[in-house]
């Protein structure tokens, strides 16, 4: 699990019942087993069963690794655990850790296109524990190990590397000790130190604190001191020691952390808040490397380290510092590589590999779309920055290509690649970029806190988003509503400091004078009378919203829940205006597994003409630029190059000429079916096709069509489908559908605050 979610028992109470929400919604928990081959006619079922199984059982029975080719062997990793050390909750069992695993189960997923299945196991005796895991080795390509105290985890892995012929991986310990070790690389590189001259101290001596050390050492530090709480771990010591420890034992004078400390060019902390003191921190070497990485708190905050010391380098495990140490950077892709080359074991080779490939992405220039997923904040090499991102989208790619052949260089890899360049291609092949650029947004919407104007205050769902809003970090939330109303729903959501939430009632608000003044001087013209603004402005919550967004009292503003489109965005025009010069648009999201496609116009412009055509492709092709793709840009209709002819064809062809006039720097083709625009067999009968490959934008020649196949995807096709987003207005604001959830209301929020739509 990712560093930041380790430790801590404390919660609020809406935090408590928005994960509960979230886990009961639906299907209960977070995972589901889909068949990859279809299963709708008897033919199918008997090729799947009996009896066409039959085939693949002979295959494999007469040789083994045929069973890599056949079933999801090669791609399926166990979460194992027995819930002994849950997050930093401690021992409560096998069957509450089951959410845990799920979510590991996930991230494999998500990060690395790996899957995975949760297993838990009711037992403490390490033997038996040894004993289940090892008689599965046929089901899985590889096996992960999670939240099991020490220093059993030591005795169950090393037992288990021994005995089984697949990856065996226990993340709490080298997860942690490979990203870990990638900053430390980073850092020695940034300070002009050499490994081998480096004195490192670590304080902690639990299965990750060692884990850390080993790998370090394996880097080529020499001069490591590792403390535990009766001080530091001497040659002769024999309070409180273990094999493990021993094995890290020091000649040494030194007794206590501080004496420890004292010249150190290095510190690595796994232990707790506040083990570390500014004085410590002082007597450190120059430019002193600092990972505090106790969790929730670190040993030493880096306000703290900064009162002392300006030429320190700090990383933490938490997401609000720079240089978080977050395990996702490191097993997703691990596992990916290990089981791409089916390697027999995962050996300190390929955790140095992994090591190092983080610690080169770091050094390199961030794409410009994935920085701007991250508000156009620059991601340079530095000492806030000697780790990558957990969503910089070419993690997939860097990591598992270094650990794949570091596999096959140190002979445990059992299919090695020969094509490096097809094997990068797969790789990239698995991910949906504009997933990691979403999560990008995220970071970048808490490190630039907005006001967002939730212009439905009082509705539940919106009440939900709000809190989400305030608590995630991102900003204020302004409610627009009745105080009474709105007051009573945050109690419910136990909210219990409503002054972080500014609610604005259009019938006692002051600033309403003001805005009658200035809707009436925008209408007169447009026949509404003094009367008709006022009354617009006391009760139509979209025309207030729209006025304190125009007066600047937020940066945001999210509608839709209780007006369908149409309704919601006259009233909003009423009050705000387009881009100079720019006609507004609507654009849907479908986000697939590793592809999303675009569809505009979906609820503005009922019968663009070529012209209109013409540019929302060329701004919906910088929309998808923003989100991380390359725009392939395709006009749909019936008809394939005229065929068959029809009176909307001309309108098409005559958008696809303009584009040509106009040098659009993307690609685009026109007019094109559906399924010649995404399906590669068709689109190869028309093999002058502009389109490199299957189309990600799709072009509708109408609203009708537009709105029709955005509905019908988010309701049939199993996608997550987003928005619609409202392109090309002068002030940012979202207008959501009226089924939206909180979540999606969050994450329209998101996108229109960091600029990604806009």
């Amino acid at each position: 699990m990712a560093m930041e979610e380790r430790g801590g028992s404390e919660s609020n109470d809406f935090g408590d019942r928005e994960a509960l929400n979230f886990h009961i919604r639906g299907r209960p928990g977070k995972i589901e087993i889909i068949a990859s081959k279809p299963m709708a006619t008897q033919r199918d079922l008997s090729l799947a069963y009996s009896p066409g199984v039959a085939a693949p059982v002979r295959a494999i029975a007469a040789d083994p690794d045929a069973a890599y080719d056949y079933t999801i062997k090669g791609n399926l990793v166990a979460v194992i655990s027995n819930g002994t050390a849950i997050l930093g909750l401690g021992n409560l069992g096998a069957l509450a850790s089951k959410p845990v695993m799920e979510g590991k189960a996930v991230l494999f997923k998500r990060f690395a296109d790996v899957d995975s299945i949760d297993l838990e196991l009711a037992t403490e005796d390490v033997d038996k524990f040894i004993a289940a895991v090892e008689i599965m080795e046929p089901s899985f390509g590889g096996i992960n190990l999670e939240d099991i105290k020490a220093p059993e985890c030591f005795i169950i892995e090393t037992t288990l590397k021994e005995r089984m012929n697949i990856p065996v991986f226990h993340d709490d310990q080298h997860g942690t000790a490979i990203v870990a070790a990638a900053g430390v690389i980073n850092a020695l590189h940034l300070t002009g130190r050499r490994p081998e001259d480096a004195k490192l101290v670590v304080n902690g001596a639990g299965a990750a604190a060692i884990a850390c050390t080993e790998l370090i050492k394996a880097y080529g530090v020499k001069t490591v001191l590792m403390c535990d709480t009766n001080g530091v771990i001497y040659q002769g010591r024999t309070k409180g020691m273990n094999q493990w420890k021993s094995a890290h034992a020091a000649i040494t004078d030194d007794r206590t952390l501080e004496e420890a400390m004292r010249g150190a060019d290095i510190f690595l902390g796994l232990s707790q808040k506040g083990a570390v003191t500014a004085e410590m921190v002082a007597s450190m070497a120059p430019q002193p490397i600092i990972f505090a990485m106790a969790n929730p708190d670190p040993e030493i905050t880096p306000e703290e380290v900064a009162r002392v010391r300006s030429d320190a380098i700090v990383a933490t495990g938490r997401s609000d510092y720079p240089n978080q140490v977050n395990n996702v950077l490191c097993f997703p892709y691990l596992f990916r590589g290990a089981l791409d080359v089916r390697a027999t074991s995962i050996n300190e080779d390929m955790k140095l590999a992994a090591a190092n490939a983080l610690a080169d992405l770091a050094r390199q220039q961030v794409p410009d779309e994935v920085a701007a997923a991250y508000g156009g904040k620059a991601r340079t090499f530095g000492r806030d920055y000697i780790i990558p991102t957990p969503f910089d989208p070419r993690l997939i790619e860097q990591v598992p290509v270094a650990v794949a052949k570091a596999a096959i260089a140190s002979g445990v890899a059992r299919k090695p690649f020969t094509d490096e360049a097809a094997y990068r291609r797969e790789l990239r092949m698995r991910l949906n970029p504009t997933q990691s650029v979403l999560a990008g947004a995220v970071e970048a919407a808490q490190s630039h806190p907005r006001r967002v104007i939730f212009a439905e205050g009082e509705q539940e769902v919106v009440l939900r988003a709000a809190v989400s809003w305030q608590t995630s970090g991102y900003g204020t939330p302004v409610l627009v509503g009745r105080e009474a109303p709105i007051l009573e729903g945050l109690a419910r959501l136990a909210v219990t400091d409503v002054s972080a939430y500014e609610i604005h009632n259009s019938s006692v608000s002051p600033l309403v004078p003001e805005m009658v003044e200035r809707l009436y001087a925008r209408l007169q013209r447009r026949g509404y009378l003094r009367r008709d603004v006022q009354r617009m402005v006391n009760h139509e919550r979209n025309v207030f919203g729209s006025l304190l967004m125009e007066m600047g009292v937020g940066d945001v503003m999210i509608t839709g829940v209780t007006r369908n489109f149409a309704t919601t965005y006259r009233q909003v025009r009423h009050v705000l205006d387009p881009l100079s010069g720019r006609r507004p648009f609507g654009v849907h999201m479908v986000i697939g597994k590793s592809e999303t496609i675009f569809i505009a116009d979906t609820v503005v412009t009922e019968r663009p003409d070529a012209g209109q055509l013409a540019t929302i492709a060329e701004e919906t092709a910088a929309v998808v630029r923003r989100l991380g793709q390359e725009p392939r840009v395709a006009f749909l209709s019936y008809s394939n190059f005229g065929n068959p002819p029809g009176e909307i064809v001309g309108n098409i062809r005559e958008a696809v000429a303009l584009l040509d006039e106009r040098g659009a720097a993307f690609e685009y083709e026109g007019e094109v079916s559906a399924d010649v625009a995404l399906n590669p067999a068709l689109k190869a009968l028309y093999p002058f096709s502009r389109l490199s490959g299957p189309a990600n934008v799709l072009i509708m020649p109408g609203l009708h069509a537009a709105n029709i196949s955005a509905k019908l995807l988010k309701e049939l096709a199993g996608a997550r489908v987003l928005g619609p987003f409202l392109v090309n207005m002068a002030s940012p604001v979202q207008i959501a559908p009226m089924t939206a959830s909180a979540g999606d209301l969050v994450t329209m929020a998101v996108l229109a605050s960091t600029g990604v739509v806009k």
